[in-house]
């Protein structure tokens, strides 16, 4: 039984800065990932690309951000549980929980805190007859390597976020790019589009819309794309067709726990503390959902430390919190070692 303060059931961005809020308050967190690393999908499917919003930092990788805050964290030495899925959650006696994972590791604490992202996903694939023939052989649903494109011919199809992204992305590394979309209209952040255009008028890649991919052929490896182009067949020579549909998230077992499940997201209080309705239950992050919710790292950064704090009082209900500027008592991590922090706003306790 591995015990500790705060089990955290997801380790990526929102659950790894938790680690840190945690910390400030002298608590300890065991997080749980079915992934084999942290860093959730910034690791495992974004780690190449560039995040905007990240205050401080005008444009910075997701897998740097979570090296980041991994090196953020490691004074506080948390404790992880990879490559395993929480399983089962049971309430004890004495108000403490335990999570059971797929392969039996249990875990108890006094919190649980559920950053989950999106839960477990799987790429909304297009309705194309042979796809799964071409898949690892041209056809990929998720760019976890930009330098395996370069000066490649490159088709992505999309509307949404992802496929702009990756377009302005792939355009400084490969031989051509087209971006192909059902309707004449695009989904993503309007600085996005506009860089699209701008690419598009200077000729650095090919934008078709509306129009849609409705077969592929090739012999060992993709190369022939078949657009259908208002009505129009046209055929494009292609070396990797990447298929951006978004991805269809699963709660998995999180659902069967007895938590309010709204649009496939836990509800939650977010008046004070983002509790669920079973309460020493939290859901931070993508997971959640609440009136005027925003999915950015951004927002679950804020309901991380929100969170935090509702779980020292619930941990130790008898404690009274003092807070002070880390710039007046510096970082303390579990092992005594002191870091002094000279011009911060983040706030800690004695």
């Amino acid at each position: 039984m591995i015990k500790t303060d705060i089990i955290i059931i997801g380790a990526g961005p929102t659950g790894l800065f938790a680690v840190f809020e945690a910390g400030l308050l002298k608590l300890k967190c065991h997080l749980i990932d079915s992934l084999p690393q942290p860093g959730g999908q910034c690791a495992e499917i974004y780690p190449k690309k560039p995040i905007y919003d990240i205050p401080s930092r005008p444009e910075i990788l997701a897998g740097d951000l979570v090296d980041q805050l991994m090196t953020q964290i490691k004074p506080f030495k948390p404790g992880f549980t990879l490559g395993e899925t929480a399983q089962e959650i049971h309430k004890e006696r004495d108000g403490s929980f335990v999570v059971t994972t797929d392969k039996g590791t249990q875990h108890q604490a006094q919190v649980v805190a559920i950053a989950g992202g999106l839960g477990t996903f799987e790429p909304r694939k297009p309705d194309l007859a042979n796809l799964i023939l071409w898949e690892d052989k041209g056809v990929d649903y998720i760019i976890r390597e930009p330098e395996k494109y370069r000066n490649k011919n490159v088709l992505i199809a999309g509307g949404g976020d992802s496929a702009l992204d990756w377009t302005i992305v792939l355009a400084e590394l490969a031989q051509s790019v087209t971006l192909v979309h059902r309707r004449n209209q695009f989904r993503g952040a309007l600085d996005s589009v506009q860089k699209v255009q701008v690419l598009k008028d200077q000729n650095k890649i090919q934008v078709i819309t509306p129009a849609e991919v409705i077969a592929l052929d090739g012999v060992r490896h993709l190369t022939n794309v078949t657009l259908k182009v208002e009505g129009t067949l046209v055929n494009q020579a292609v070396d990797y067709f990447i298929p951006l549909f978004g991805l269809t998230p699963k709660l998995g077992p999180i659902a069967n726990w007895g938590l309010e499940i709204e649009k496939n997201a836990i509800k939650v209080d977010n008046s004070l503390d983002y509790q669920t309705n079973i309460p020493g239950i939290y859901a931070i992050g993508d997971v959640n959902i609440y009136p005027g919710k925003l999915k950015l790292i951004l927002c679950g950064f804020h309901e991380a430390t929100l969170m935090c704090q509702s779980a020292f009082q619930r941990i130790f209900p008898k404690k009274r919190k003092v807070f002070k500027y880390t710039t007046v008592g510096g970082i303390t991590g579990f092992d005594g070692s002191r870091k002094e922090a000279q011009k911060s706003t983040i706030k800690t306790i004695e």
